[in-house]
């Protein structure tokens, strides 16, 4: 099938109109020659993409299909756009990173800047996505390379396994629990709280684990990253749960007291996911090499998900 993307931006507005009238407008087109493209565009799929009523369109299944998909063409005809116009002042490369909250917000602001540095002619698109759906990008191409932590379905990618870290509960010194040696999440549930922001990956988790204890989290307040939060801790807010190595640098400056979480959840393993690291072009190879290296470690072979 040969789509023209002209067509494709018009079943996407008709689609999110659901008004084919509205979408020729928005793409300046008659209605008559609007009408004819999206019948050409099933002619093409040999299904049905839209049910004509008499207020409008809508999608059947096979066109709600057509709708991710068509979309999903157009956000990559755009960034090969941007690409191209980068490329054009002298980029010469162009590496998009998808990673949870602690990545964004905790360890990568310490690799970037000497990766950054080494690589002038490189740039790096860096999104915050929830777990699931960094895997999901990596795997349909919006993302080169994720960075995801704890249980997920990687989806059959490559993986590549980086660093241990470990949830720990962090009070004010004087805190009633600063003194215990380990603590169940349950139990912190009846303190007040200090979160990430809401949407932030560890966030999230956090509630769905509440949600199965059947208490929710007291949040006073929510930040938007581990620093801040530890900051609130050390000014009597609340109490938080913030990975340890945020947890380690804030101690002595903001006066806490950690505490190991009981929960088998705590540890979280963080792992590099891609498609074919050795398709990567060399400069996107760089990265996880410089990632890996900050942890430390040697570069793994990447392996694929069970």
């Amino acid at each position: 099938m040969q789509f023209d993307l002209t067509d494709l931006r018009l079943f996407v507005l008709a689609a999110e109109h659901g008004n084919i009238t509205r979408a020729a407008a928005a793409q300046h087109l008659s209605l008559a020659a609007a009408s004819a493209r999206i019948k050409a565009l099933e002619a093409q799929a040999g299904l049905p993409l839209l049910y004509r009523e008499a207020r409008g369109v809508r999608l059947t299944p096979p066109g709600e299909a057509f709708l991710h998909h068509a979309r999903g063409v157009l956000h990559q005809a755009e960034q090969l756009r941007r690409d191209l116009h980068d490329y054009g002042g002298g980029l010469r490369g162009h590496v998009r990173v998808f990673a949870n909250t602690t990545a964004v917000t905790d360890f990568l602001p310490e690799v970037l800047p000497g990766f950054l540095a080494a690589n002038p002619r490189v740039n790096v698109d860096l999104q915050e996505k929830p777990n699931a759906e960094i895997a999901r990008g990596v795997l349909d191409g919006r993302a080169d390379v994720g960075i995801v932590a704890g249980a997920v379905d990687t989806l059959g990618l490559q993986v590549i396994h980086f660093s241990t870290d470990r949830l720990v509960l962090v009070t004010p010194r004087e805190h009633r629990f600063a003194r215990r040696k380990q603590i169940p999440f349950a139990e912190t549930l009846q303190e007040d709280m200090v979160g990430m922001h809401h949407g932030s990956t560890l966030q999230s988790f956090l509630e769905q684990q509440a949600e199965k204890i059947g208490k929710p989290m007291r949040l006073r307040i929510q930040l938007g990253s581990f620093d801040a939060m530890c900051r609130m801790v050390g000014g009597g807010v609340g109490v938080a749960i913030v990975p340890e190595s945020a947890a380690r640098r804030n101690l002595k400056p903001q006066k806490l007291a950690q505490i190991e979480l009981a929960d088998a959840w705590r540890v979280r393993e963080r792992y590099i996911v891609v498609r074919d690291r050795e398709a990567l072009p060399a400069y996107a190879r760089a990265l996880i090499d410089r990632l890996c290296e900050h942890f430390k470690r040697r570069p793994a072979k990447p392996r694929p998900a069970i």
